[in-house]
């Protein structure tokens, strides 16, 4: 054989343009940033930050929490996607009380994480008329369906004219996502999924 040739030559799995990493037994992948700038739309959900917010939710950005208004004037409450991604591993959810009266921004209840214990904030005011008993015995859920089966508690809401001052719709709520992300992300705190 004259001279050396590298191992990857002629094989299928060439390392290809800026790859930098790879994965044992599989093509090379470029490093991609986890949160990738700006904003789109796909269907009925605006993607920002790489995590989608649906166009029926109104967010209180600062605390990353939502709220969907409801047919029958309640309102559900939950995590965003984002503020759980950026929480990590979620071990515990206790919710407060039925009949709890809250305060938007104030605590609906608590999550334990892998080294703390963090309240979570209620997107709007009003009595707590149902919490979800599934997030509580799994709290996996908060990440496998945070718009769905992942909802916190559900609220008669005290001044829903009061609350939406502070709230924004996704389309709305670009900037203010972005910039939260970019003056709370930690390198330690970035996955690559």
């Amino acid at each position: 054989m004259e001279g050396k040739r590298s191992w990857w030559i002629g094989r299928a799995s060439n390392p290809v343009g800026d790859a930098t990493r790879c994965r044992v037994g599989s093509t090379p992948i470029p490093f991609r940033h986890p949160f990738r700038r700006g904003a789109r739309r796909v269907s009925s959900a605006m993607i920002i930050a790489d995590h989608d917010f649906p166009d029926d939710l109104w967010l209180l950005v600062e605390h990353q929490v939502w709220a969907r208004p409801e047919a029958d004037n309640t309102v559900t409450v939950g995590i965003t996607s984002l503020g759980i991604h950026l929480a990590g591993e979620i071990y515990m959810c206790r919710l407060k009380p039925v009949d709890t009266v809250l305060e938007q921004g104030r605590s609906i209840g608590v999550v334990e994480l892998a080294k703390t214990i963090v309240s979570v904030k209620s997107a709007v005011s009003g009595t707590v008329l149902a919490i979800n008993r599934d997030v509580e015995a799994m709290p996996e859920l908060l990440r496998s369906d945070p718009y769905g089966a992942g909802w916190l508690a559900r609220l008669r809401c005290g001044d829903w004219a009061a609350d939406q001052a502070n709230l924004q719709q996704p389309a709305h709520a670009v900037n203010a996502t972005l910039e939260y992300v970019a003056t709370t992300q930690r390198p330690d705190r970035w996955t690559d999924g």
